[in-house]
């Protein structure tokens, strides 16, 4: 395991988590009447979930030696490869098709409901770095 590289992207995600729960305390009614709260929300919500799936990668392609076909499904195989905890896994997971959504514009966004979750993600974000820290020290 490359493990300077996995504490390089820990640390990124840090940095955007930290810029992200600077943005979380605030109303959301103060994030949706600020399009530049709103646009960074979603840019630090798509930084942070892409560089865990960059980590996912990594470990999934030095433990099994085999990278899923899509994104969301590197959470759940870190969790079937109990690199993760699997309940957790499968929780965290999710967050790849929220972040899809806002990269691709796929449908429309609720605006208040994708503050709303974000503030709830934090949270699964901050479980996240802490266990793959973990796992490297």
């Amino acid at each position: 395991m490359d493990i300077p590289l996995v504490a390089k992207k820990l640390e990124q995600a840090k940095e955007y988590l930290a810029e992200l729960r600077e943005l979380c305390v605030k109303e959301t009614s103060e994030i949706l009447a600020n399009s530049y709260y709103f646009h960074t929300s979603e840019r630090l919500l798509q930084l942070i979930v892409d560089t865990c799936v960059d980590i996912n990668i990594h470990l999934i392609r030095e433990k099994t030696g085999k990278v899923p076909d899509d994104l969301q499904s590197t959470f759940v195989a870190l969790g079937e490869a109990e690199i993760l905890d699997e309940a957790f896994a499968l929780k965290i997971a999710p967050v790849v098709g929220l972040r899809n959504r806002i990269v691709h514009r796929y449908d429309t966004l609720d605006r208040k409901t994708f503050i709303e979750t974000l503030k709830k993600e934090v949270a699964d974000f901050e479980r996240y770095l802490h266990d793959i820290r973990a796992i490297i020290a």
